[in-house]
């Protein structure tokens, strides 16, 4: 069994090495995403290689996570939820944006593939 914070590092780690297989990994067979980049619910393995698939396809593509933000709580033994905020970047037509988000995984530390929910959105302009 891993820490959340474990588990988080390794999440960002297989996304700015690019190495998906690394991704899909971490996610249990029945995960929901609810990603950054799309208006769809993911809910099945296949879906959730293509959007990570579509996203490793930009340019530049890294996720940077604002450390000071991340929040855990222990919801059972093995359950725990973790959420915070990262920042994604990558180019469009060939310049280089940053994307602020907020996200919160689900995780069952008692399985190999521990992420069974995960939740993104880009966060939006204050009034």
């Amino acid at each position: 069994m891993k820490t959340p914070e474990e588990i988080l590092k390794a999440w960002l780690q297989a996304v700015n090495n690019g190495d998906i297989e690394c991704v899909m990994a971490l996610y249990a067979e029945n995960a929901v995403l609810i990603p950054t980049f799309s208006n769809r619910l993911l809910n099945d393995t296949g879906k959730i290689r293509n959007y990570f698939e579509s996203l490793n396809a930009r340019e530049e593509l890294s996720v940077a996570l604002h450390e000071k933000t991340v929040t855990v709580q222990a919801i059972s033994t093995s359950i725990s939820a973790l959420c915070g905020i990262y920042c994604w970047r990558f180019a469009v037509e060939h310049e280089l944006l940053s994307f602020e988000a907020r996200f919160s995984f689900v995780l069952d530390l008692a399985l190999n593939n521990p992420i069974i929910q995960h939740h993104s959105s880009q966060i939006p302009r204050t009034l």
